[in-house]
C-alpha cells in the first residue's frame, strides 16, 4: 500500500446536505474518529476501522461501517479538497443509499 498522506490528520467534512464532521485519521491511517460538529446528529461520536487504499496520487478510496450498520464510502480527493461520499442505512421501508459531495479542509 503507498502513503496514506491523510494519516494522523484531522479534516473538516462541510457535506451538501447541511452536515458537517471533523474527521481524525490515526497516525497508520487505519481508524478514524468521526465527529458530527453542525446537522442533525450533532455532537455524535463514533470510532470506526477504515478500509483504505489509494486510487491515484491524492486520490483515496476509504469505507468503513458504522455501528449502526450505515454503510459509507468516500472517495476523498487531497488535491481538490473534495469527497464524493457514498452511505446506505436502513429505515423502517428498507435500506436506503445516498450519493453526496464535500468539501474538506485541514484542521
Amino acid at each position: 500500500m503507498s502513503e496514506l498522506t491523510y494519516a494522523g490528520k484531522t479534516y473538516e467534512l462541510a457535506v451538501d446536505n447541511g452536515v458537517v464532521f471533523h474527521n481524525t485519521y490515526s497516525p497508520d491511517g487505519t481508524s478514524l474518529r468521526n465527529e458530527t460538529v453542525a446537522g442533525a446528529t450533532a455532537g455524535a461520536v463514533e470510532d470506526v476501522d477504515l478500509h483504505a487504499t489509494e486510487i491515484t496520487p491524492g486520490v483515496f478510496l476509504v469505507g468503513w461501517v458504522e455501528t449502526s450498520g450505515m454503510t459509507v464510502t468516500h472517495a476523498m480527493n487531497l488535491d481538490t479538497a473534495t469527497v464524493h461520499a457514498f452511505w446506505t442505512y436502513e429505515t423502517p421501508d428498507g435500506r436506503v443509499a445516498e450519493l453526496h459531495t464535500a468539501h474538506l479542509k485541514e484542521l
